[in-house]
């Protein structure tokens, strides 16, 4: 396990610059949200690569910008577009293999767009983006999602007994907690095919802070870590409105880093 932190939590600064500020801070694992097509561009990911490599950091993930639209593009029930989209997500899995990632997240179809396709749909559309994912070397990770069926712990429960080990999970707490989710429950869902966690805290009337900031039992949650044994890293995800300036940002990591400690001490003695 690993500490590491989202280009997200800079947005809306350019992806290039919100990098550079995070490695001066020491960060050294990073998923990379992407937020327009120019930047899948084999010449601009090259220039991301170049600088992982001078730091020594490295890439574990990345995120679509069409996320939202992903009920349109992955799960509307119109195959000749799904196929297209298919087609069009294989730049993702180019880009994350030029950065070295091997994670792409995915947001799935929102809950006013499920009428559109069953579950049984869902899962099998899904199973056809993992697979192709995996020819690249990619694991489409499903994550839990606000005002999406991936909100639903039962939704994830069921997706994972119908596909088997041909499906993986991105545990996010602020998301369950906005979604009136217990987070916990949400991890129990994904079991042993999590493999990517957003961490983040949260306290009351404020579903999103850094880690250490709010009231997450985060001892509960490595001990779920440990018991199923999560080989994953903890990613810091917030938004730039959840913290006042880098300070902030250097004290999330030394207390992030303090519980990649523990989980490894956990781990040890399991």
């Amino acid at each position: 396990m690993q500490t590491g932190i989202s280009t997200a939590c800079l947005y809306p600064a350019r992806i290039e610059d919100g990098l550079d500020a995070l490695l001066r801070l020491g960060f050294r694992r990073f998923e990379f949200f992407f937020n327009t097509v120019s930047e899948l561009e084999p010449a601009f990911v090259r220039m991301l690569s170049e600088k992982l490599g001078a730091c020594g950091a490295a890439a574990k993930s990345v995120h679509p910008f069409t996320s939202g639209f992903e009920s349109f593009l992955l799960f509307s029930g119109y195959e000749r577009r799904f196929a297209d989209s298919l087609e069009f997500y294989k730049r993702y899995f180019e880009t994350a293999d030029r950065l070295g990632a091997s994670i792409l997240v995915l947001h799935g179809q929102r809950l006013q767009k499920a009428g559109d396709m069953d579950a049984r749909g869902y899962y099998e559309h899904y199973a056809q983006l993992f697979r192709l994912g995996q020819t690249f070397g990619i694991t489409v990770a499903q994550e839990n999602v606000n005002q999406f069926r991936s909100s639903d712990p039962a939704f994830l429960r069921s997706m994972k007994e119908y596909l088997g080990e041909e499906c993986a999970f991105v545990l996010d707490l602020k998301q369950a907690v906005r979604a009136g989710q217990s987070p916990f429950e949400t991890a129990a869902a994904m079991g042993n095919r999590l493999v990517h966690v957003h961490l983040n805290d949260h306290a009351p009337g404020k579903s999103c802070l850094l880690p250490g900031c709010g009231e997450t039992d985060y001892g509960r949650l490595l001990r779920m870590l440990a018991a199923i044994g999560y080989r994953g890293d903890l990613i810091i995800e917030v938004y730039r409105q959840n913290f006042a300036g880098e300070e902030d940002l250097l004290r999330a990591k030394s207390f992030v880093e303090d519980l990649q400690r523990k989980f490894a001490a956990l781990s040890a003695s399991a």
